[in-house]
């Protein structure tokens, strides 16, 4: 792997403007949501693309383990199961999950269970194998003389890779550890910088676009926007903040060098090191640190703004969903000869 020689090798032009991507685990599938009420399941080698009629805008997407099936989150609440495309493009099952958006979803590291938040501030647990609801977070519960809850939407969810806990973040860059022993909130502090009221504009802008831990589950990242001038034209640079996991204490503010506008909507850690996001707003990025050095070490301009981004299980491979209609695909080699 050589990220300086990170260049787009193949792209898929789809008729609709992307909103999000995740690899198959197998890596031969591309998925990803578009605006046109559908999700597409794309394999580059064998030119085949099927789409999955969902009834709405999806960027929550999953798959439950290496077997599993797929699993949607649309802007219309509802959870959606999805087979094999070779058995069947209709749905398992399809069930009313939230009021209004989900946001994210997120597979337990055992794969039992499937965590959905959204725009009604409720998190939602569920077993993977037949839908069947497990439990419901909602509201504020006193811990230790403090209130905790969320009061604002939820933009997203990950489970401990440790397995006995979950944590939220919101709009206003609030996080919330969740007990799944206890089936409780155990604690709660805040990303001040990737929040902001704008006064002038009277709007909250910022939140958690992505939620991930490394693989020891010793640290969490988080990633979106910071610094913003403009709630209304979204003026900002894209963030990625690293906290750790035991105390919640931040310890690094990821940014881009030179400075670029929009935000980080996406991040993967890769295994060798690199932290990666794709970023969107004044045009599109991907954007590459290495840990523990605040500044981008790397950035690969793109067409046009990026909205998500997954890695390939060989690690070498980027998918891009991009606004211009294109799923591109990313090496992050030196081009053939």
């Amino acid at each position: 792997m050589d990220i300086q020689k990170t260049h787009v090798e193949a792209e898929h032009a789809h008729d609709s403007p992307l909103i999000s991507c995740r690899f198959s685990p197998s890596g031969e599938e591309v998925v990803f949501g578009a605006e046109d009420f559908h999700v597409h399941r794309w394999n580059a080698n064998a030119d085949r693309k099927v789409s999955l009629n969902t009834e709405a805008w999806v960027r929550a997407l999953a798959f439950a383990g290496k077997d599993g099936p797929l699993i949607t989150g649309g802007y219309d609440g509802r959870l959606m199961w999805w087979p094999d495309p070779a058995a069947s493009p209709k749905p398992i099952r399809t069930i009313d999950a939230h009021e209004g958006w989900i946001r994210a979803i997120a597979i337990s590291p055992d794969g039992a269970r499937l965590a959905s938040v959204g725009n009604d501030r409720a998190i939602r647990l569920w077993k993977v194998a037949d839908g069947a609801p497990i439990h419901e977070f909602e509201g504020t519960t006193v811990v230790e003389d403090k209130s905790i809850g969320h009061e604002s939407h939820i933009y997203n969810v990950a489970f401990h890779p440790g397995g006995t806990s979950l944590v939220t973040g919101d709009l206003k860059g609030q996080l919330i550890e969740w007990d799944l022993k206890a089936l409780r909130p155990k604690r709660s502090w805040t990303a001040e910088s990737l929040s902001k009221y704008d006064k002038t504009f009277r709007a909250q802008i910022g939140g958690f676009r992505d939620l991930l831990f490394d693989a020891s589950g010793s640290k969490l990242f988080g990633s979106g926007i910071t610094k913003v001038t403009n709630a209304f034209a979204g003026v900002g640079n894209p963030s990625v903040v690293e906290f750790n996991w035991d105390d919640g204490k931040q310890l690094n503010e990821y940014l881009t060098k030179p400075k670029l506008q929009g935000v980080a909507w996406r991040t993967v850690l890769h295994p060798d090191g690199p932290i990666i996001a794709a970023h969107g707003g004044s045009g599109g990025s991907l954007v590459f640190w290495k840990p523990g050095q605040t500044d981008s070490t790397h950035q690969v301009k793109l067409p046009q703004n990026a909205r998500d981004l997954d890695l390939h299980p060989d690690g070498k491979r980027l998918a891009v969903a991009c606004s211009d209609s294109k799923l591109r695909l990313c090496l992050m080699e030196a081009k053939a000869n």
